[in-house]
Order: structure tokens, then sequence, then C-alpha cells
């Protein structure tokens, strides 16, 4: 999820949800305090006085008292001068936060509640308006509401029963469920504000902390860490951003080592590799200035040694060129067209002469049509069959040694197989034969030479054709080498 659709999200829960719960929570407590009203007071439908006319609902909360005094007043006036009546009615209005004053010719008989009756300044006989009125007096002290009774006692006097209601203390139900709402309303924003909050500091600080410590890592070099987080906002972007280029970083450190390690051995190979024909090149080159090679054959003898080593380490230093173009990338093909048969028929002619100086045999079979063309680079091609064959040579343990070389067509490619009988590769070797500086026998190479990039540079060769190249051998009976090259097929556009 978007920042931006969280902030959104946000402050649609922020402004509507406490709304919702709010009124939910005030909705619930008004039900609870209206049912307590109207047990307690004994009043029908108060809910709808609730909210909306809190003085209407404190005026019915005498009603009934109201009415029953009123009776009295019409059927028995001299009542009101019974104190037993009178504590009586008394009593029940005390429960309603009330009470009854009682007066007689401008005089006060009854106060039902004296330390408050001393304060109300009682309407005179005859004020109210209609039967039941009620009448609001406010002072400094309290709020009350008068209902007032006008009556005749049976000696003539006026009378008048009031029953005063205190607004400060009747039906603290209702100040409770305000109260109670307050305080709802009040947590309801506190904890939906909070829940934001985490939410957003969980979205937004929590990735920003392990970015910060992936950077640190990497400040110190340490790049074995990874930057965990599962979110689909910007911020998740970012840091899977941050961990491919710490693997990215990664990656070329331990493919620095890897290169490092590599020259580091390619370097040793071919110091080690120098050091046999340069000491064979100095002995006979020795042997001649001492006048060892006192005869003309001899002489030829020497000679003709030295060239052949130098030839070795020309070889040697020419893999090593050829690798450092490798590894950059940079080998210079010039690919052409090639008519399949010509060129390996040219090809076999002149390993077969090398081959016949070694006592060597060589058996070729071409299966391909005359007219398939493929698309290669010669000298580079011809360069993969030297090195394989030479990779034969070098390794033939058998007095008659054998190589067998066979084109076939196969469909889109063409498959040239070459096939000796030499002292084979073992399996847990034969994997590796292609990777850069593999020696299956590093002491037994060291005796035969070679850097240990011949097959990996034909292997780069042969991909970079658009081919592939593979190997089955057997020890003490000898290898095979596949390599395939694709086609080329003239494209006809209708």
């Amino acid at each position: 999820m978007k920042i931006k659709t969280k902030l959104v999200i946000s402050f649609c829960i922020m402004l509507f949800v406490p709304i919702f719960l709010a009124s939910l929570t005030i909705w619930g407590f008004s039900q609870i305090q209206v049912k307590n009203i109207e047990a307690t007071y004994g009043i029908k439908n108060g809910k709808d006085y609730v909210w909306t006319n809190t003085l209407q609902l404190i005026n019915r909360a005498t009603k009934e008292d109201f009415e029953d005094l009123t009776r009295v007043a019409e059927t028995d006036p001299d009542r009101f001068t019974d104190e037993e009546f009178l504590q009586e009615v008394q009593e029940r209005l005390h429960e309603k936060s009330s009470f009854l004053t009682i007066r007689k010719a401008q005089k006060l008989i009854f106060q039902g509640q004296e330390d408050s009756a001393l304060f109300i300044d009682y309407p005179d006989y005859g004020a109210q308006e209609t039967e039941g009125s009620v009448s609001t007096y406010i002072d400094a002290e309290d709020q009350v509401l008068i209902k007032q009774i006008d009556f005749q006692f049976s000696d003539g006097d006026k009378g008048s029963a009031f029953i005063i209601t205190s607004t400060k203390s009747v039906v603290p139900e209702v100040r409770n469920l305000v109260s109670e709402a307050v305080v709802a309303i009040f947590l309801i924003l506190f904890l939906t504000a909070m829940l934001m909050i985490i939410w957003i500091y969980q979205s937004l600080v929590t990735p920003v902390r392990k970015l910060q410590m992936a950077s640190d890592n990497i400040k110190e070099g340490n790049l074995d860490f990874q930057v965990d987080v599962s979110s689909q906002d910007e911020m998740g972007e970012l840091c899977r951003s941050f961990e491919a280029m710490r693997q990215r970083l990664k990656d070329n450190a331990e493919e620095k080592i890897r290169d490092e390690k590599e020259n580091r051995v390619l370097i040793s190979n071919i110091a080690h590799d120098l050091k046999t024909p340069i000491t064979a090149v100095k002995g006979y080159a020795e042997g001649i200035m001492d006048g060892v090679a006192n005869t003309p054959e001899k002489l030829d003898k020497y000679i003709r040694t030295i060239y052949n080593k130098a030839n070795e380490m020309d070889t040697l230093i020419n893999e090593l060129t050829l690798y450092a173009k490798i590894d950059t990338n940079r080998i210079p093909y010039n690919f052409a067209k090639i008519n399949a048969t010509e060129y390996f028929d040219d090809c076999i002619e002149e390993i077969g002469l090398d081959l016949e100086s070694r006592k060597i045999g060589l058996a070729y079979y071409n299966y391909v049509d005359n007219d398939v063309l493929i698309i290669a680079d010669p000298e580079q091609l011809r360069r993969v069959i030297h090195n394989i064959v030479g990779n034969s040579i070098k390794y033939m343990n058998k007095s008659q040694g054998m190589i067998n070389i066979r084109v076939k067509d196969v469909g889109d490619f063409i498959q040239v197989e070459i096939e000796d009988n030499g002292r084979g590769i073992s399996a847990v070797d034969l994997p590796y034969i292609f990777d850069r500086f593999y020696r299956a026998d590093a002491s037994r190479n060291s005796a035969t030479g070679g850097s240990g990039i011949g097959l990996s540079i034909v292997k780069k060769i042969i991909e970079d054709h658009g081919g592939k190249i593979w190997a089955t051998s057997k020890e003490d009976t000898g290898t095979v080498m596949y390599f395939v090259l694709r086609k080329y097929q003239e494209v006809y556009n209708e």
C-alpha cells in the first residue's frame, strides 16, 4: 500500500471512526441511563427528553406527585395541615431531589427542606397561568423549578402548595450520562490517534531504521546481512532496491576476490610452467657455449630443443594474452560464412601432419553435406580444435595413440566429436574441466605443462559462437569432446 493511500486512510479513520464509535457509545450509555431514569422516577418515554429537553424531563419526574396534590387540594385542602400526610409526601419527593412547601395566608407552615427554602422567592397566590405550570428561579446558589397549586382552606385562608425541584441535584443519571460520554469520546480519540501513530510509525520509521543499520554495515565493509521488508509501499520499494544494491555489491566483492585468486593462480601456473622450458633452454644454450654439442648432430639436436621450448613458452604467453582478452570480453572475432566440409577438411589435414610426426593415428569422418554453411571465426574455431587435440596429445599414455574426429549433421546444428584413447578423466573431475585454472592433477600437469585455462578458452569461444561444448570420459580408456555449432540458414521475406 502506498504511503499516500495510508495517509488518506489514516485521515478518514481519524475523522469518521471516532464519530461512529462516539455515537455508538453515547447511544449505548443513553439506553442504559434512560432505563435507569424511567425505573427510578417512573417516567415513560424518557429517551424523548434526555437530549432534547432536559427541563421537561425534570418536570415529568414529579408529575404524578403534582397530580395527587392537586386532587387533595380540590377534595380535602385541610390535609395540607396534617403533618403526617405532609411528611409522607416529602419522603416521596425527596427521592426525586425535590421537596414540598405549604403556605397559608402568606406564611410558610411546612417546609420539607428548610435550608433551601430560605433562599427561594415564592410566587404570589394565583401566579400560575395554567394548571401545573412551572416557574424557573435562578439565584447565586441554585436554579430551581417550582410547581404551584393554589387552593383555599376550609376557614377561607388562601393556600399554596409548592413542589420545588433543584436542577443542581435532580436526575444525576443525566449528568452521569454526559460525563461518561465526554470521557468515552476522549478515550476514543486518544486510542484512535495512538493506533494511527503506531501504524504510520511502523510503516515509515521501522524501514528507515533498517536502512540506517544497513548503511552502517556497508560503511563498515560488512555485506553479510539482509534488508528484509515485506511492505509494498514506497519504503518497501526503497528497501528492496537497497537490498538489490547490497547483493550487487556483495557479488562484485566476491567476484573481485575470486578474480584476484584466479589471477594469482594464473601467475603461479604460468611462472611454474615457464620455468621448465626456460631451464631447458638455458641448459642447452650453456651446452652449446661450453662445446658439449661438438658434433653437427648434437648441435642440431640442441638447437631444435631450444626452438621447441621457445615455442612452448610462446604458446603459454599467447594463452595468457588470450585469457586477458576473454576476461574483459575483448576477443577479436571476425565472423564469416564458412563451408563446414571444406573448413574441417583443411583443419584436419593440418592436424594430421603434426599427429603423424608424433606417431599418433588419426581417423576423420565427415557426414555433413557439401553445401552446409556455418557462421564462425575461422581462426578462433581452429584454436578450439587445436586446443582439444593438443590436450589429447598431452595426456596420451598409450604406445599406439589414436584420435578420431567426426563431423555430424544434427538438424539445425553440426556436431563435432574429438575422441582419444588417452588416460581419460575421472568422474569427480569431469564436471570442472571447463573451469578456469582447474587441473585434474596438479602434480601430473606440472610435468605435462599447461596453464589450466585452455579448455575455459575453448568453452568461451564456442559459447560466443552460439554453441555448446561438453565431454564424456572413462579413466584409462579415453575422452570424447563434443561441441555443436548452428548452421547458417537464409531467411526469405515473402
